[in-house]
């Protein structure tokens, strides 16, 4: 293995948190570029994600932030398969950044299917409401469009990573299970603020 390869690999590893071989089957699979190498690795998170949909999350752990002023704070609840991976260091890590993505941007839901179907349907009849005059076409594609960034504003998973914008917190769960190889959930969520 060349010193290029090796200090990609790295690079690869720091950045995605995935097991070598995999980082070293990223890069062959992307003509060794980083970037697709990374979505290579994200795409292969997805995939052992539904093939591990119907696995029960038993362990995991409540991990908590309070904001220095203690006036914002935030639990989540995050789930793995094993016990030993709830015990894991990084798995820890990673419910404490999403705990702090909880206080930092105050998402709603987890995900965009619990959504209650009646306030999904508002919301899209508000869009069709300010587009009305728009053909049918372009109107479904504005409000598709529109949808999408209101998920990405109210559902945790599908937030903007706050420390890296380039991430979602569904990115930050495919490569835990990329690392650790089982299904792991966020289950639940609450987040407290004085001013609220």
């Amino acid at each position: 293995m060349n010193q290029d390869l090796i200090e990609k690999i790295k690079k690869l590893r720091e950045e995605t948190g995935a097991p070598i071989n995999l980082c070293k089957e990223a890069l062959e699979q992307s003509q060794y570029d980083l970037n697709l190498a990374k979505d290579y690795i994200i795409k292969k998170g997805e995939t052992l994600i539904s093939k591990k949909e119907d696995k029960k999350t038993g362990f995991g752990i409540i991990e908590g932030y309070i904001h220095f002023n203690g006036r914002v704070g935030a639990l989540v609840e995050l789930r793995s398969e094993t016990d030993f991976v709830a015990k894991n260091e990084e798995f820890k890590k990673l419910a404490h950044e999403i705990a702090l993505q909880v206080a930092t941007m105050r998402p709603l839901y987890i995900s965009p299917d619990q959504i209650p179907d009646e306030i999904k349907q508002s919301k899209i009849e508000e869009l069709e409401k300010e587009f009305k005059e728009k053909t049918e076409d372009v109107r479904k594609k504005i409000i598709e469009s529109k949808m999408q960034k209101w998920y990405e504003e109210i559902c945790l998973v599908e937030q903007r990573y706050f420390k890296n914008e380039d991430l979602k917190i569904k990115d930050l769960i495919h490569q835990a299970v990329n690392k650790f190889g089982e299904k792991i959930e966020i289950k639940r969520f609450v987040r407290l603020d004085i001013n609220d």
